[in-house]
């Protein structure tokens, strides 16, 4: 192990204490029958990008260092993409406890493959996880454990963003589901007993893309590419589960929490939380500001009244919105033996 990947696992080591004892709200399940019959995870562990990062980008670069990101929680800047907590802070419960060790290996930038953020991709990532195994984690630690394995589309961003053939992007998408894929057995195989995979949220509707339309539509033909990637991952989940005869594989429907968030304006029909949904409560170029120190953006006056946090990331009240429309088969499944 080089200096390099050291020093990121101490890094790791060091960020993974926000699972154990951050101030985490989780959502709850409706059912308070106890379940002790069935599978009861302990430890998450996070793969990822910067949905799921709750502080691994620690460089100067990483705007979740700056101010305004943290304001909500936990009050400045903490590592996440956000004005709070991210997605995995609402997956640290499952069942009726708290999934209290683990550790967090997402990396805000990255894809499957190399990006333009080149350290870790998702490869990288469960490579640092497996150089742990044994020393840290033991077969019995992996097999109370829950794994989520997201990705948000930096690929695809990345992709679109070196003017690549856009002829090209449907082969593409095929390659980055045939590489998580690959991702997906791998954990399996290093003893994860229970996988969630979240589908593709509508890249179509986030801020970044929504701009040109004044944050009042969705780009459908971003949209459209979403959903041909979610229904090959959807293959790939049901081909693992039918291999395992297990429901090991659990996949988290992101892309229809997401729109049933926008449709309602909050995640019942007829919520006014979020009276423009697609519009960012952080404008413009979010934590950054002139050689002047001026502010080269504008925040809205209350987060919570926003579903986005800039161009590309859910405020803290967005994350408790898309989890509480998967609420409903959120506990059941994670615990499902």
């Amino acid at each position: 192990m080089d200096f390099m990947i050291k020093l990121f696992v101490s890094l790791l080591l060091f960020f993974f204490s926000s699972l154990l004892f951050g101030e985490i709200n989780g959502v709850e399940s409706s059912n308070h029958h106890h379940h002790y019959h069935l599978y009861s995870p302990k430890k998450l562990f996070v793969f990822g990008d910067s949905y799921a990062d709750t502080g691994n980008t620690k460089e100067p670069r990483a705007v979740s260092w700056r101010i305004p990101y943290g304001i909500t929680f936990p009050g400045k800047p903490s590592g996440r993409f956000s004005d709070g907590r991210v997605s995995t802070d609402f997956l640290d419960y499952a069942g009726e406890k708290r999934l209290q060790y683990g550790m967090n290996f997402a990396y805000g930038g990255t894809g499957v493959f190399n990006t333009q953020v080149t350290f870790p991709n998702m490869t990288t990532q469960i490579n640092l996880f497996e150089q742990l195994l044994g020393d840290v984690y033991s077969p019995s630690d992996l097999s109370s454990s829950l794994a989520l394995v997201s990705v948000a589309g930096n690929d695809y961003s990345d992709y679109l963003s070196l003017n690549l053939s856009i002829a090209a992007i449907p082969a593409f998408i095929n390659q980055v589901v045939d590489q998580t894929e690959v991702n997906l057995r791998r954990i399996h195989a290093l003893g994860v007993k229970k996988i969630v995979v979240p589908t593709l949220q509508p890249l179509g509707c986030l801020p970044l893309y929504t701009l040109s339309a004044s944050f009042q539509g969705c780009n459908d033909t971003f949209n459209t590419l979403v959903s041909y990637h979610n229904s090959l991952l959807l293959q790939v989940v049901a081909k693992l589960n039918n291999e395992t005869n297990h429901s090991t594989f659990i996949v988290f429907d992101f892309y229809n929490a997401f729109l049933t968030v926008f449709k309602n304006k909050g995640e019942y029909p007829g919520s006014t939380k979020f009276e423009t949904p697609l519009k960012p409560c952080c404008e413009g170029s979010c934590g950054h500001v002139d050689e002047e120190g001026t502010e080269k953006y504008i925040l809205c006056d209350d987060p919570e009244s926003a579903f986005s946090w800039d161009g590309l990331h859910p405020t803290q009240e967005g994350w408790k919105s898309v989890y509480s429309v998967l609420s409903k088969n959120l506990t059941s499944s994670l615990i499902k033996p």
